[in-house]
């Protein structure tokens, strides 16, 4: 299991300290969230502070976006060579163009489905894809319970990746810890961002990350 723990859990008083404690206890990537106040009733951050997320992770960046106006958002942070940037399939009319501008980056594409939102509705895309990401709670805030419907999603959605496209990973965002992040992996899924749990672990970053790990072996 690869673990993208969100920033968003992050003390931004002392950010540049948190993204490195992540990156030294053993991260796979640096989850940033991006709200734009439309898509979803809350605004995080914008180029300047990843930019300082950036020079201070020694882990590739996976942004993912919550906002309305994609592609702005996409040029925006594209310069910060991201390893991933995702998109709401919800919120973009042409989602395929946008995930060939992604690429023509050099950056890798991914698309985010809300709880609501089934995987056949992206099945067509799957194969222009590097990855999809389930939300498994309502995007906006941290810390909220795990949906537990995710765990069927994950399960439908690996069965069309299989067959059209089966290096897209699969990651899952949203009341991940290590009471469920076992049957995450048993249904398929390979990636989990994990920001509640890792910051606000009781003995620490490291821990949280190595717990994961531990656990999200299917």
């Amino acid at each position: 299991m690869l673990i993208a723990p969100s920033i968003l859990s992050a003390d931004f008083g002392h950010l540049a300290r948190d993204v490195q404690a992540i990156c030294e206890g053993g991260c796979d990537f640096v989850h940033v969230d991006v709200m734009d106040g439309h898509f979803v009733p809350n605004l995080t951050i914008g180029p300047v502070v990843v930019d300082a997320v950036a020079k201070a992770a020694t882990k590739p960046l996976d942004i993912h976006l919550m906002v309305e106006n994609n592609s702005f958002f996409v040029d925006l942070f594209a310069p910060l060579k991201p390893e991933y940037i995702s998109f709401h399939i919800e919120a973009e009319k042409h989602p395929h163009r946008l995930i060939q501008k992604i690429r023509s980056l050099e950056i890798r594409p991914a698309i985010v489905l809300n709880p609501h939102t089934p995987s056949e509705a992206i099945e067509f895309l799957i194969e222009d894809l590097d990855m999809v990401l389930l939300m498994s709670v309502n995007p906006g805030f941290g810390g909220q319970k795990f949906i537990p419907s995710v765990l069927e999603r994950a399960v439908r959605l690996k069965d069309i990746i299989v067959k059209r496209n089966p290096k897209c990973l699969i990651q899952v965002d949203g009341g991940v810890s290590d009471k469920n992040v076992h049957m995450l992996a048993e249904a398929g899924v390979d990636v989990v961002v994990a920001g509640s749990y890792v910051y606000k672990h009781p003995e620490g970053v490291a821990k949280a990350i190595a717990s994961l790990k531990k656990e999200g072996k299917a």
